[in-house]
């Protein structure tokens, strides 16, 4: 396997079959540059759902998402992300995943790692792949936040709350999601993050404070609050911090949900379509190093 960087965020994995199990070498290597480099892509590849979970459980705990309504047979675990519907009309899919800026179990006191994504069919017009992903460098917005507002929220936190990025992505013209139901809610309340922390690969702080969930800062008013929240959110989405990934039928990609934040485009229609199998991986082996 080789790992060839992009000139910022981002790298491709090459000479590697995922299906395979990566041997120890390979295997640490692909962890180091998750850490490393934000996002991983690997072309070409052919994996099925039971595949994909293997790869993802050798990084850490499969999440079931709270939603839990598409995913692949038998496989709880692995998300179907897709516009597509059956001969009936009824969605294969979640058709509008991930559409705002935001981290993944941000919301949850138990965070993510990482996810994986398997590209089976990617839209297409004139030739042209639509429905990219789009990924924010934290490590970079950490270390280059002026030093007033690192110190202001070093130690503070920020109350993250799954109900906000919701509503939001329900709210937008052609959406079927409903509101959270009171099981759903029960599930997930909001928490609190802190708003810097060190990442659990590299020891290096990120900025965890993203705009799909976070609401409100510890131990300020309201308007306070509002305005260095505004702050935040325009610094760590600078274009400078961008990697914006075009797929190809095949690709796998990879992320880090500590050391990024994420936005999927959404520029297809129903006419063209996409599936992709999605998994995402609890942070669970990283409890101590999150907690320093």
């Amino acid at each position: 396997m080789r790992i060839v960087a992009n000139p910022g965020l981002g790298a491709r994995l090459l000479d590697v079959d995922l299906a395979r199990e990566l041997d120890g070498p390979d295997f640490d290597a692909l962890l180091a540059g998750l850490g490393r480099h934000g996002v991983l892509h690997a072309p070409g590849q052919a994996m099925d759902a039971a595949q994909l979970a293997a790869l993802g459980a050798r990084l850490g705990t499969l999440e079931v998402n709270v939603a839990n309504k598409y995913h692949a047979p038998g496989i709880p675990e692995v998300m179907i992300l897709s516009n597509k519907r059956d001969a009936e009309g009824r969605a294969l899919g979640l058709g509008d995943a991930g559409q705002g800026w935001h981290t993944d179990m941000s919301y949850s006191a138990d965070i993510a790692l990482a996810n994986i994504l398997h590209a089976k069919e990617v839209p297409l017009r004139d030739g042209v792949a639509l429905g990219s992903t789009q990924f924010l460098d934290m490590h970079a917005a950490a270390a280059e936040l002026p030093e007033e507002i690192a110190t202001r929220i070093r130690g503070r936190r920020a109350l993250h709350d799954f109900e906000k990025f919701w509503d939001m992505v329900r709210k937008r013209p052609g959406s079927e999601r409903g509101p959270l139901t009171a099981e759903q809610r029960a599930k997930k309340p909001p928490v609190w993050q802190p708003m810097l922390r060190r990442h659990p690969i590299t020891g290096r702080e990120v900025l965890y404070c993203n705009p799909g969930y976070a609401t409100v800062i510890e131990g300020l008013e309201k308007p306070e609050s509002d305005a260095l929240l505004a702050f935040l959110f325009r610094h760590q989405t600078q274009t400078k911090y961008l990697y914006a990934h075009s797929w190809s039928a095949g690709d796998v990609l990879m992320w880090d949900n500590i050391g990024t934040i994420h936005n999927a485009v959404a520029d297809y229609s129903e006419a063209e379509p996409r599936y992709i199998l999605r998994v995402q991986v609890m942070a669970d082996r990283y409890t101590e190093a999150l907690a320093a």
